[in-house]
């Protein structure tokens, strides 16, 4: 770590999303906050990098040179997973094995239809899935000897077919590495230039279709992801910043540049859970702890559920159309931003799940776009006024209004504002399905959590999301549109170590107690290399458990008891499926979460407020018709400030629209909390 000034701690951190690059710049010291947001440069994420660090440092009247810690989220490896762009990559699996990831799994995807539904093409042919001869029973035994001159030939494959990266998984690694770290030796010392990863180093756990599938996609990322990494180190060492880079991971943590180059698949929904860190971080600060949240950006809108101020992780997430077993932060992710594409198709209005990202974007932003989409229906409703990012972007209203009339009102024979609506609410239905799944689903009623909404365009939406969930409380953080770049300063470093017990069976506290030191010395040793003292350093033990003859595992917390932690799963499986089984019950994978604390960013508490005061009317169309509404701007709110909607309050980085029938009173941290109160006429509809 750098050595701190006298004067300033600053720590930036940079959010790149697909149409906005979001940067927040603290200094623990002062308590001050620079915010800064600057479109996306989707041909070159690093260039919109540099572009908010010079931003923000520009506001605060900082030299690079100053900063001490460095944070980013990124969808790289997200970006070249979903569109096909990785390396070229080959497979090596052990002999007999090759199909495994052919077969995949017997299931469908839950929303398709299985009588059209077809099995996507595997992101490795079978033409470049290579065999070596070796076999390790489940126990972990070694049956054949690995002959190393089929590692050999499997190089020479390599080589002819021009691979980039190889991905090394064999059969029942997870019980014994042996084999599989000895052909990762021998392939990186044949193929030099060529990335090589192993399962043992990204996923060594059961199941070999899924752990094979994520070290292929980590192999594929390799590349990418190590040179943009590279890039980006190469562009602060430019500028003379020497602090650290530290990168999000899935899992809500940050790690250092070396291990994300050896897994740069943990970064996948970098960008998504830094917003769910970022909004626990609000919601906390106003002594909630039961919160559903929704980042709203230009592409996608990610939801997730937080309960007792605990984020919880899965491992039966996915990236597109792969699963990726990788921990990581549960959410949902659908297609539904600022720039979803509204478009009428046989008389059929559909809004999403396709973008017009950044470039060209929606036909507001004025790059001759030929897409209506959800920002440029607010446009034509009033919620967003002519200018964004603080008067620095200027938005093309007559072409919104063009876009909309042309691709949804003229088609659909209806009024330009009434078609504005339709585009409304169609992508708020599709985010309410999205919410109903990490709560209704999961057995949460929605009524009982706080929406906060977050991103570019998440204030527009809250309360109309919030009425059609019967949720009475939404929680609008300061600056939600910079939301997941405050989340990476809140976030600490953290990593999972994993193991798959040899044969999954009744609970064996001795050999559990063994593993799980083995593990949080594998932990420690980690931590040491990121520099993290001892006395930062937090271990948490997790176990996943079944009922015997089940295919799924449920995580619960490892109480050192056989009896308490089979209660403990008991009462995890009655409260996601509602019921209990009197099945035996079995311990399957050990897991433990390590952390490494990171300085708490600063929290700076408003001065009390002398009364909201609109500075303009403007003319806004409602469900009820086209009606005058204040706008306040949120710089000038303070602590105890009331607004009554309908209103529009106007930020830097975001919108934020409040219906009718909501209060809002401005907390001393600086969110507004957002309070439905229907009056008769609204509860009858009228």
């Amino acid at each position: 770590m750098s050595t701190p000034s006298p004067e300033t701690s600053l720590a930036i951190a940079i959010d790149i999303g697909g149409t906005f690059t979001d940067i927040a710049l603290h200094d623990a010291r002062s308590g001050r906050i620079w915010r800064a947001k600057t479109p996306s440069v989707p041909t070159d994420p690093s260039q919109a990098f540099l572009t908010g660090v010079k931003l923000a440092l520009g506001d605060a009247g900082h030299a690079a040179t100053s900063l001490e810690r460095v944070l980013h989220g990124t969808t790289v490896a997200t970006n070249m997973i979903l569109e096909g762009k990785g390396a070229r990559a080959a497979l090596v699996t052990t002999a007999g094995f090759r199909h495994v990831l052919t077969i995949g799994r017997q299931d469908i995807p839950r929303r398709a239809n299985y009588l059209a539904w077809v099995k996507p093409a595997r992101p490795v042919p079978a033409s470049r899935v290579l065999e070596v001869k070796e076999r390790i029973g489940s126990g972990g035994i070694v049956i054949e000897p690995l002959d190393e001159a089929s590692v050999s030939e499997v190089a020479e494959a390599c080589r002819a077919l021009k691979v980039d990266a190889v991905a090394v998984c064999l059969l029942h690694s997870f019980a014994n590495p042996a084999h599989e770290r000895r052909v990762a030796e021998i392939l990186r010392e044949k193929l030099p230039g060529v990335a090589v990863t192993a399962s043992s180093d990204v996923l060594p756990v059961v199941r070999e279709y899924e752990r094979s599938l994520a070290t292929v996609l980590n192999a594929i990322v390799m590349p990418g992801v190590s040179t943009y990494v590279s890039r980006l180190e190469d562009r602060l060492e430019g500028e003379k910043v020497t602090a650290p880079l530290l990168l999000m991971q899935s899992n809500g943590g940050v790690a250092g540049g070396s291990t994300i180059r050896r897994a740069p698949a943990l970064t996948a929904l970098s960008g998504p859970a830094a917003g769910v860190v970022g909004a626990r971080d609000v919601a906390a600060a106003c002594g909630i702890k039961d919160i559903l949240t929704v980042d709203i950006g230009g592409t996608s809108a990610d939801i997730c559920l937080i309960k007792d101020g605990r984020i919880d992780l899965t491992q039966s997430g996915h990236v597109g159309e792969w699963p990726l077993p990788l921990p990581m932060v549960d959410m949902v992710t659908i297609g539904a931003g600022g720039g979803s594409i509204a478009k009428v198709e046989d008389g059929t209005l559909t809004v999403g799940p396709q973008s017009a990202g950044a470039d060209p974007g929606p036909a507001a932003y004025g790059k001759s776009s030929p897409y209506a989409t959800v920002t440029d229906a607010h446009i034509v409703l009033g919620h967003l006024q002519a200018k964004l990012l603080g008067g620095r972007m200027a938005l093309d209203t007559a072409a919104a209004r063009a876009a909309v009339e042309r691709e949804v009102a003229r088609p659909l024979g209806l009024e330009l504002e009434a078609a504005a609506r339709g585009v409304l609410a169609i992508i708020d239905n599709n985010m309410v399905g999205a919410l109903r799944i990490v709560s209704v689903e999961r057995g949460h009623d929605p009524r009982d959590f706080t929406l906060v909404p977050f991103g570019g365009a998440g204030p527009l939406h809250g309360c109309s999301l919030a009425e059609l969930l019967g949720i009475s409380r939404v929680l609008i953080p300061a600056a939600p549109g910079v939301l997941c770049a405050d989340g990476l300063l809140a976030a600490d470093l953290k990593a999972d170590f994993s193991r798959t017990l040899p044969k999954a069976g009744a609970v064996d506290v001795a050999a559990a107690r063994a593993s799980y030191a083995e593990l949080e010395a594998q932990a420690n040793d980690w931590l040491a290399n990121e520099k993290v003292a001892p006395a930062d350093r937090q271990f948490r033990r997790v176990a996943l458990m079944r009922y015997h003859g089940q295919g799924g595992e449920v995580s619960v917390a490892w109480v050192d008891d056989a009896k308490g932690v089979e209660t403990a799963f008991g009462n995890a499986h009655q409260g996601l499926y509602g019921f209990k089984l009197d099945s035996a019950v079995e311990l399957v994978t050990l897991r433990v979460e390590a952390t490494g604390r990171m300085p708490p960013p600063p929290k700076p508490q408003l001065a009390a407020g002398r009364g909201a005061a609109p500075h303009e009317q403007v003319a806004i169309h409602l469900a009820s018709g086209k009606t005058g509404v204040p706008l306040y701007d949120r710089a000038s709110l303070g602590a105890g400030d009331k607004i009554a909607g309908p209103a529009i309050i106007t930020q830097l980085d975001a919108t934020t629209l409040v219906l009718p029938d909501w209060t809002g009173e401005v907390h001393p941290s600086g969110a507004i909390l957002l309070t439905h109160r229907p009056t008769l006429h609204s509860k009858l509809g009228v």
